[in-house]
């Protein structure tokens, strides 16, 4: 082979390497977001091309990859299960379960750390898997095709970029990952929520810390995800502390813009959640999110606020 070929030859080769790391991250436009929207996601992915690093993303659950309206998934759940297995019943393990709702509607903030340490303590007893199928349960009978497709697209662009993907939700962890990791395609690990101890095979009533509600969101990312993450995407007030740690872009979904905040919610004090985040340069989007009338939801007939819904214009 003469010196002309053998060039050619090791042009081709490096070619052959060099090509599909030119061609694999290729941003793809969303649709449904503004062109603008599209523009500042792909350009700030684009700066992370060169690093060589862990590229982490950590997403909320409920209302910033799956559709709330009119309840969280999570309670749902689980008042559909004590309607079908505890209700009116006189025996001692039914009479338990049935207080701890109780409680929870007594309670009646659902997003409060008491209530959302409750639905660990409601799901005690069971095994893994029996938690994981009741999520999944719910979620084929009440919130199929409630996932926003909007959130979908974006994580199929960063898993392009090499990111990892992570969901941290303060919904119980084994309820939500099997229909999370079903539908978003990633790992069941990566799906963070309520910790509950298992202990021969079953779930007890000892919670695994940090919790992760409002500020414990934000403590959740260095003791178990272990990087800061560059995108960090959520919804509402309790996402705030989880928000702020990211590095890179902060994308907020449905944003609430018409409760002043007080004094309890630090920054964002005589502001909105939509004011705050536009003051902070967050990327805002919309994601269609409304009731379907032909569900019947459990949660409603025990009492629990309903969440707003949130048409998309």
């Amino acid at each position: 082979m003469n010196k002309k070929h053998l060039m050619s030859g090791i042009v081709i080769v490096l070619l052959l390497f060099i090509t599909p790391s030119i061609t694999a991250q290729t941003y793809r436009e969303i649709k449904g977001w503004s062109k603008e929207i599209n523009e500042r996601i792909e350009t700030f992915l684009n700066t992370t091309l060169t690093m060589n690093i862990r590229k982490v993303a950590v997403f909320d659950g409920d209302g910033t990859v799956v559709g709330q309206a009119p309840h969280y998934l999570a309670d749902e759940a689980l008042y559909r299960y004590a309607d079908k297995f505890y209700k009116g019943k006189s025996d001692k393990f039914s009479k338990e379960k049935m207080a701890i709702l109780n409680r929870m509607v007594k309670d009646g903030n659902n997003v409060g750390k008491a209530y959302v340490e409750d639905r660990a303590h409601f799901l005690a007893g069971m095994t893994p898997e029996e938690v994981a199928n009741l999520g999944y349960d719910c979620y084929v009978e009440s919130y199929q095709g409630k996932f926003y497709p909007e959130m979908k697209q974006l994580i199929a662009n960063l898993k392009e970029y090499g990111f990892e993907v992570w969901i941290l939700t303060a919904s119980p962890e084994f309820l939500y990952q099997k229909f999370l990791s079903e539908e978003l395609g990633i790992p069941e690990v990566n799906i963070l929520g309520m910790k509950s101890v298992v202990v021969n095979g079953v779930l007890t009533n000892e919670i695994v810390l940090p919790i992760p509600q409002d500020d414990g969101k934000a403590n959740v990312i260095p003791t178990f995800i272990k990087t800061r993450p560059l995108v960090v995407g959520g919804n509402s007030r309790g996402d705030m502390d989880m928000l702020n740690q990211s590095c890179g872009l902060k994308i907020v979904v449905n944003p609430d813009d018409k409760t002043v905040r007080g004094p309890e919610d630090g920054p964002m004090n005589g502001l909105t959640v939509k004011g705050y985040w536009e003051k902070e340069g967050a990327v805002i989007v919309r994601c269609n999110d409304v009731r379907d009338p032909k569900v019947r939801f459990h949660t409603s007939e025990w009492g629990i606020r309903e969440n707003a819904i949130n048409p998309k214009e």
